[in-house]
């Protein structure tokens, strides 16, 4: 068991910044998520009126994630289960290495600090996605939005053939958005392969699959830019600047990816995210008869306890003709075993 006795007095603050320097081996993702969760618990002893930066370390009692999980929930509700694990995620980590370090109090155990934390939670459910089965409309808008004239607006031109090959490769593939942001066009040879292998979360290496559809869609928005930039996704609006480093600069974050779809799902008339393609596509390939394991490597879950997690609950039309074609009665099963005797 981590038992945790104090070494030396030391802040919240101090803490956290020993904290964030011992993850420099951790992916930027990882490090971004304890980041965020780590603010906003600093927020949450603030509402508290404790400061983290006179706080000590050793102040800190065995239900305060547990306190902290609470707030989260007064403030975003429970649904949003999420979110809250994001921050808690952040959170639970810089206790761990607080208790790892013996700057807690001498009384406080990590493990008492995390089962607080999961009793409060309960081990729970994870929701299983609810994904529009109108998603497929937001294609059918994209791929039918007319052109605009190149001649009169070259930028609304391309953004429409950029927007079209983004949701097609979002549909397609089942990508993150982060990993969509990262996309080169070398990566799929200017859309002429179908497949790719790219640095997903945890900067782990996956192979990713392309439709024809989507490499088309590619193809074309690559040949209207007519330049030599590297990123498949860019910006064309007027204060992009002039560019730098292959026109790396102009590379589409995340957040803008994600504001495109947002954008083009209202104009469909289907709220969707750039999640609930990927939601869909893991749907679409269970229902189909897909296997979970083959799932989680499409679509780069590091645990197949993840893949099953989200997944596992996923048509209940599927599970129940699951459940007619393997199940037996009581007389077949006494069939079997008269047979087995014989």
């Amino acid at each position: 068991m981590e038992r945790a006795h104090v070494s030396r007095p030391t802040t919240l603050v101090e803490a956290q910044r020993l904290f964030v320097d011992s993850l420099a081996a951790k992916a930027p993702g990882t490090q971004a998520t304890y980041a965020s969760g780590i603010r906003r618990f600093n927020e949450y002893l603030l509402s508290r009126k404790h400061p983290p930066e006179e706080m000590s370390t050793t102040a800190l009692t065995e239900t305060v994630l547990q306190e902290f999980q609470t707030w989260l929930v007064r403030s975003y509700g429970r649904d949003d289960r999420a979110t809250i694990s994001t921050y808690v995620a952040g959170a639970r980590a810089f206790l761990r290495f607080l208790a790892r370090r013996r700057l807690l109090a001498p009384d406080v155990s990590f493990e008492a600090i995390r089962d607080h934390a999961r009793d409060a939670m309960g081990r729970g459910s994870y929701r299983a996605p609810r994904v529009d089965s109108r998603l497929a409309l937001v294609v059918l808008y994209v791929k039918s939005s007319p052109l605009p004239d190149p001649v009169r607006s070259r930028r609304a031109y391309l953004e429409v053939l950029r927007d079209r090959a983004l949701v097609l490769t979002l549909f397609s593939t089942g990508m993150r958005r982060e990993e969509v942001a990262r996309l080169d066009r070398v990566d799929v040879d200017d859309g002429w392969v179908s497949q790719a292998i790219i640095r997903g979360k945890g900067d782990r290496e996956r192979a990713v699959f392309f439709s024809n559809e989507a490499l088309d869609a590619l193809s074309a928005y690559f040949k209207a830019r007519d330049d030599e930039y590297l990123p498949a996704f860019i910006r064309h609006d007027r204060g992009r600047g002039r560019p730098r480093a292959r026109g790396t600069n102009y590379r589409l974050s995340p957040l803008s990816i994600w504001k495109t779809v947002k954008k083009i799902s209202r104009l469909a008339g289907v709220p969707a995210t750039t999640h609930d393609f990927r939601h869909a596509k893991a749907t679409v390939l269970l229902n189909q008869g897909a296997k979970l394991s083959e799932v989680q490597d499409i679509l780069g879950h590091a645990s197949p306890e993840t893949t099953k997690k989200i997944y596992a609950h996923y048509e209940v039309e599927h599970l129940r003709n699951a459940f007619d074609r393997y199940s037996l009665s009581a007389e077949e099963l006494a069939q079997r075993l008269r047979q087995r005797d014989r």
